[in-house]
């Protein structure tokens, strides 16, 4: 039976969908191949990432602990050595001291018998004759007197020993130096710790030339506000954002991993990324990356989105106190965090073009008092 023509046709037609949806699946299976190549990739080089990471501070905490019980071993050492050498000392003293007390209860000793003696003696003269007083006194009792002198004469040239050693039984208790081993020794630790991360929170300030006439800067450049009814007189400059309530930061990167912090509590309304160093700065500007601008926001008292094309809404699970930043410049990573928790926000992956700033709006404040709290930049010191 030959093939009818209108058969051919839809035969022809099925076979072009069936070759699109062919092509079409080629392509899903190809962007599925690299997808998978890209995920193990990343995988593996996330994994060497998280092990250098861990294994820095595994390091850090095994040498800080090395270190301290070296310490404790050389402070326990000469601790000892110092409590040897007063017992050798005052042990000496004491042996000086009692035989001091001997040769006192010697002398003492001599002195009843010399006086015992010359009390018989007195009393020879007037009961005996000096034979008879020598037949009852021993030879031996009348050269007493040479003995006590020798006796008393070492105990003077031992005594001038002794006398210099006895204002030191006046010894006090020295504690041993337990103070730097206890106490908030985790936290100790940390402080010593929180000094070999990188990144730290970088001491961010804001640049005055670049901040709208309507807000209001600290006078260490830390914190901005919108806070004024009316313009101030400030000198305007192609730097300065004329319609945005915006200000960027007083510095730039072009390189390297940077973190900062930014504390948003209180507030209805706020703008945080970075800013290609190119935007432009005048008339109403559109905050989204094919402009430049890289930032999150939060709108509507309780909602924050990513500004992307169109804007991409957070999974927030509660009111953020504190932002935080972290750009790696040649990965072409921007992260957003909530900064009380570390929890993340949002990831931009771009190739920055050129140098970008750090980039703050505080947001209009209203006449019903909302959102007149400033953006505080969060400097860590420690």
């Amino acid at each position: 039976m030959p093939t009818l023509p209108g058969t051919s046709r839809e035969m022809k037609e099925q076979l072009a969908t069936l070759q699109d949806s062919e092509k079409g699946h080629t392509e899903a299976l190809q962007l599925l191949q690299r997808q998978l190549t890209e995920t193990k990739s990343s995988a593996k080089s996330l994994r060497a990432t998280i092990g250098d990471a861990f294994e820095r501070l595994h390091r850090f905490l095994r040498e800080r602990q090395k270190s301290m019980l070296e310490e404790l071993e050389m402070d326990t050492a000469r601790k000892l050595s110092d409590i040897e050498h007063k017992i050798q000392r005052y042990s000496q003293q004491l042996r000086d001291v009692k035989e001091g007390i001997q040769i006192l209860q010697e002398r003492l000793n001599e002195t009843g018998r010399h006086d015992f003696l010359e009390g018989i003696a007195v009393t020879s003269e007037r009961c005996f004759t000096c034979s008879e007083f020598a037949k009852a006194v021993p030879v031996s009792s009348l050269q007493s007197d040479k003995k006590r002198n020798v006796v008393v004469n070492t105990f003077e040239s031992r005594r001038i020993r002794i006398k210099g050693k006895i204002h030191e039984t006046n010894l006090t208790y020295e504690d041993f130096p337990t103070s730097k081993y206890m106490g908030p020794l985790q936290y100790t630790i940390w402080k010593s710790l929180f000094q070999d991360i990188s990144p730290v929170p970088v001491p961010l300030t804001l640049d005055p030339i670049t901040a709208h006439q309507r807000l209001i800067l600290s006078d260490d450049c830390t914190i901005v506000a919108y806070g004024n009814l009316h313009p101030q007189p400030l000198q305007d400059s192609p730097r300065r954002f004329d319609v945005e309530v915006s200000v960027l930061g007083a510095e730039g990167f072009v390189s390297g991993v940077h973190y900062w912090e930014v504390m948003v509590s209180e507030k209805t309304q706020w703008m945080i990324g970075v800013a290609h160093e190119t935007v432009s700065r005048k008339g109403s500007i559109q905050i989204q990356p094919s402009r430049g601008f890289y930032c999150i926001v939060m709108h509507d008292g309780n909602q924050y989105s990513a500004c992307t094309e169109p804007w991409t809404r957070l999974n927030v699970k509660s009111k953020l106190e504190k932002v935080g930043v972290y750009l790696d410049y040649h990965k072409g990573l921007l992260i957003f965090y909530n900064a009380d928790d570390m929890s993340w926000l949002y990831t931009y992956r771009e190739k920055f073009p050129a140098k970008v700033f750090p980039y703050f709006s505080p947001g209009q404040s209203h006449a019903n008092g909302k959102n007149v709290q400033p953006l505080r930049i969060n400097t860590v010191r420690l």
